[in-house]
């Protein structure tokens, strides 16, 4: 179920890297995808490690509150994914070789758009690392708790794990090639759905052993919350174009899509709602951390670490290319690529928690990639033709967007330094 040379996931992982950037010269020869196929490598895009944060997620938005956000936030997304797909058809003629969402910013805006487009995913990259390293060294620490606690953020358990890791990640991140690497997609994909089945099994044990205290609504700043963890679990914006280019029947694309994100959405409820109401307010950030201390639950956290572990120069890839293309003339440099994982690991370093992480990378990088330039190269390809109300519907998508990721921005950001001080 590979994507071949052109799919791509930002809110997970990447099957190939390279479409998230600036792609010339392919002539999209090759198999083209039939509809379940494209049902499931849009799965494989979307879902990703972000969903072991929902619990936690619900146990502040509520129940009710959290999974009635997964299901818009899911809807928006999908309906900027066709207005991605709507500027490309209409573009077509003119621009006949926009493989990419930055091919189809620099047709719309030219190089700013393609800069805004790459600025967007570069930073989604290495924040999905920086994630990935917090999620792994909170769960080591969890697993064997060897380190004592230090109030230096650069000496504390989570830390030193990091420490620990960094000269893997630095032989890692200096490979050229990634072919080796690509197959740990699916692999990684596997570890997450053992992760959940898992997860949903002890879940329903926890629930009928003692059903915990739980609400259904929480208050504005957890509704803030909640829409930036929800936005970063369905961010997967930079794939769908290079998915509806390889689609058999584009006809139907828009259905597939639809079908997919809405099968996304109903599992990513499920797995929120029953992690909270099983632990209630004992849900942790990540929630195999609420899990016994048995072999199969060692067993699902670790192969989760691994598959992570392997991901990142896989994510990280993108960003060098940016890295490199503007500070050493497109070639390959080592010593700029230690840097960036340094900066990496420095910054996993100093975040405490993994979900509060996912809250402020989904309301501030995730919401502009994913609602606000959409909408704005909608704006601009159709606007000049459109009803007041297609117009007015682009313009509040955009101030919808802008507003998300100012206050969503400070509440995550306040959150993240009340957990720091605690």
């Amino acid at each position: 179920m590979g994507l071949g040379n052109e799919a791509s996931s930002s809110s997970s992982r990447l099957l190939d890297p390279a479409p998230l950037l600036p792609h010339h010269g392919g002539d999209g020869a090759g198999k083209l995808s039939s509809q379940p196929k494209t049902f499931a490598n849009v799965f494989i895009a979307v879902v990703g490690a972000g969903v072991l944060g929902l619990p936690y997620t619900f146990s502040r938005t509520g129940w009710a509150a959290g999974s009635i956000l997964l299901l818009s936030v899911a809807a928006l997304t999908f309906y900027c994914m066709m207005l991605l797909v709507a500027c490309r058809r209409r573009l077509a003629d003119e621009h006949p070789k926009i493989a990419s969402f930055g091919d189809l910013g620099d047709a719309v805006f030219r190089g700013p758009g393609r800069l805004a487009v790459d600025t967007m995913l570069v930073l989604s990259q290495a924040s999905f690392c920086v994630g990935y390293l917090i999620f792994i060294s909170n769960t080591m620490a969890h697993l064997y708790p060897v380190f004592a606690p230090s109030s230096n953020a650069l000496l504390s358990p989570k830390a030193l794990f990091i420490w620990a890791m960094l000269p893997f990640q630095l032989g890692l991140n200096s490979i050229k090639t990634l072919t080796l690497l690509a197959p740990l997609s699916i692999f990684a994909d596997v570890v997450d759905l053992g992760a959940m089945g898992v997860v949903l099994g002890e879940d329903v044990s926890v629930w009928l052993a003692k059903p915990p205290p739980v609400f259904a609504f929480g208050g504005l700043s957890a509704i803030l919350y909640g829409i930036g963890v929800s936005v970063y679990a369905f961010e997967g914006i930079g794939m769908v174009l290079p998915l509806e280019a390889e689609a058999a029947n584009k006809k139907k694309f828009g259905t597939t899509l639809g079908l997919s994100m809405g099968f996304i959405a109903v599992m990513y409820g499920l797995f929120g709602a029953m992690g909270y109401i099983a632990y209630g307010d004992a849900t942790r950030d990540i929630i195999t951390t609420n899990l016994g201390t048995g072999w199969l639950s060692a067993a699902v956290q670790l192969g989760l670490c691994i598959n992570l572990f392997f991901t990142m120069p896989v994510m990280m890839h993108p960003v060098y290319e940016v890295a490199e293309r503007l500070l050493h003339g497109k070639r390959y440099c080592w010593w700029l690529r230690w840097l960036l994982v340094l900066a990496v690991g420095l910054s996993a370093m100093y975040v405490p928690n993994f979900t509060d992480f996912l809250a402020l990378v989904g309301s501030s990088v995730c919401v502009l990639l994913g609602f606000v330039l959409p909408a704005s190269f909608h704006l601009k390809v159709f606007g000049a033709e459109m009803s007041w109300p297609g117009v007015l519907s682009d313009v509040l998508l955009v101030l919808l967007g802008l507003s998300l990721a100012v206050f969503g921005t400070y509440t995550s950001l306040l959150q993240i330094f009340h957990s720091s001080s605690a």
